[in-house]
This record gives C-alpha cells, sequence and structure tokens, in this order.
C-alpha cells in the first residue's frame, strides 16, 4: 500500500481515485477546486481530503492530477499552494491530465530539480473507461520511474505504454485525438448519407463494422448517432481544447493537419449551434442541420 494524493475529481479523476482507493488497495487523499465534490467522494470512498494541492501532496509516495488544461495544471502543481512545494525527496507525481507536452517538459524540469519525478500520462477512454477501470494511459517519462509507478497506474488502466521522454505521452495522446477526430467524422458523413440514400443504418453498420471501415466509434456510438442523442461521452468542448493542442504543436513541428483543422471548424459550428456539452459524436447533428 502506497501514500497516495488526488488532484481533481471531475468525471474522469472521481472513478480513477476509487480505483486507487479499492482496486489498489492505496491510503488516498483528495483535493478538488470544489471542496463539497471532495466531501462526497470522501463520504462515499474513505479517505482524507485537503485543503489544498499543497496539503494533499505532503508526505505522498505518489500524486496525481487530472485537471482541465495547462493553466489549470500549472495552478495545483507550481502555484501558490501548488503540490510541488510539498512533494518529497523520490515520490512521483503523475499528471493524467490532456495538456501540452510544452507543459509536460516544463514541470518535468521542475521536479527533477526539486528531487522528484514527473510522469506526463494522460488517458483515453472516457468517462466509462475511467469508472469501469480500463483507461489506456500513455506516459512520457524515465523508465526506471515508470517501472516503479506502473502498478500503482495499473488500478484504472488496461493498457499502459512509456512513449518515450517528457512530454511524449501528451504527444501520443494528440495522435489519439486527431485520430479520433477524423474517424468521427467519417461516420457522421457515412450515416447521413445512408439516411439520404434511404438506407437502414443500423443493417449497414452490422455488415460494414465488420470490415475494413469497423472503428470502436461505430461499434460504441452509431445507434446513438443515429437517434440523435449525443450526451454519452467526451463534450465537444474540451475535444476542441484537444484539438487546439493538436494544431498548436503542429505549428511548432511543422505537421500538416488539414483533416484535424477542418475539423474543429466542424465542433466550433456544433458549439454555435448550443451543443458544447454534446459528445464528440455530434458532428453527425451539424449535417443534418444543412
Amino acid at each position: 500500500m502506497a501514500q497516495v494524493a488526488f488532484l481533481g475529481l471531475g468525471v474522469m479523476g472521481y472513478p480513477m481515485a476509487a480505483h486507487l482507493k479499492h482496486k489498489g488497495g492505496h491510503d488516498v487523499t483528495v483535493y478538488n477546486r470544489t471542496v463539497a465534490k471532495a466531501e462526497k467522494w470522501v463520504a462515499e470512498h474513505g479517505g482524507k481530503l485537503a485543503k489544498t494541492p499543497r496539503e494533499a501532496a505532503e508526505g505522498k509516495d505518489f500524486v496525481f492530477s487530472c485537471v482541465g488544461n495547462d493553466d489549470d495544471l500549472r495552478e495545483v502543481t507550481v502555484g501558490g499552494d501548488g503540490a510541488f512545494k510539498a512533494m518529497k525527496k523520490g515520490a512521483v507525481f503523475i499528471d493524467n491530465t490532456t495538456a501540452s507536452a510544452e507543459v509536460a517538459r516544463e514541470l518535468a524540469a521542475a521536479a527533477t530539480a526539486s528531487g522528484f519525478a514527473f510522469l506526463d500520462a494522460p488517458v483515453s477512454g472516457g468517462q466509462a473507461g475511467a469508472e469501469n477501470g480500463v483507461l489506456t494511459v500513455m506516459v512520457g517519462g524515465e523508465q526506471d520511474v515508470f517501472d516503479r509507478t506502473r502498478p500503482v497506474i495499473d488500478a484504472y488502466a488496461r493498457m499502459i505504454g512509456l512513449m518515450g521522454p517528457a512530454g511524449a505521452g501528451q504527444l501520443t495522446k494528440m495522435i489519439n485525438q486527431i485520430c479520433i477526430a477524423g474517424l468521427v467524422q467519417g461516420l457522421s458523413e457515412g450515416i447521413h448519407f445512408g439516411r439520404k440514400a434511404g438506407l437502414d443504418i443500423e443493417k449497414v453498420v452490422e455488415v460494414i463494422s465488420k470490415g475494413a471501415a469497423g472503428s470502436w466509434q461505430m461499434e460504441n456510438r452509431h445507434k446513438t448517432m443515429n437517434a440523435g442523442k449525443y450526451d454519452f461521452g467526451f463534450a465537444v468542448d474540451w475535444m476542441r481544447k484537444d484539438l487546439g493542442i493538436c494544431l498548436d504543436e503542429a505549428d511548432r513541428n511543422g505537421a500538416s493537419l488539414p483533416v484535424t483543422a477542418l475539423v474543429d471548424q466542424f465542433y466550433k459550428d456544433v458549439q454555435q449551434m448550443g451543443g458544447s456539452r454534446w459528445d464528440t459524436s455530434s458532428l453527425l447533428a451539424r449535417l443534418e442541420r444543412s
């Protein structure tokens, strides 16, 4: 059993922290910006509540975070009451936020200078993956730190991979989001085309999902998309945040992402339709509106 802290109890962090407590068997202290959420977690799962990230990190072997963006991450790490001010020598900070590779490298350097380790470890699998403890975790950092931390991450993961040095986890998550954007747009266009052609979408998907067109998105989202229901996953607002990170990184490294840039604009259209909190499959709603 390790002494663990978890910072950020959103739709992903809340169940991830619970898996660390129950499946991992660790002693877990939680922090959340909205204190009532942390109080609710402790009431449901036990453990301890901290009033600041610094208090949460005090004396811990492993400190996890899952917050909104780069600015939120900096606030809970190097901010006035940030966790980095209390991390003990030899501890590991594991960041599950989808953030920039730039901030990952920045925080890894700060951690090393202070005598502890940092892993950028964004996740994929959505709310359902977090709740079921079957997330995919893409890690950037040093091999020895990864080896020491992997058994702890196992509590909420199905697949864990060390992708390279600091920042590599975030870069891999960018590729994940780039691929998803294109897949969802393609699936949306396919369903839209099928409807216009007068086909039975369920019959179409039953056949094509077993061939080269098959994907997780098709298997898990086509029914809700066909029913015009878009509250089953990752929100459009968050996807635009992630695609913005991808496009910013592409500007730095010279990659060409024409489809990603186009789909990002399509998601902007969905936001303007009032779909900011719809899930990413709502690209179909934009086509149906046209």
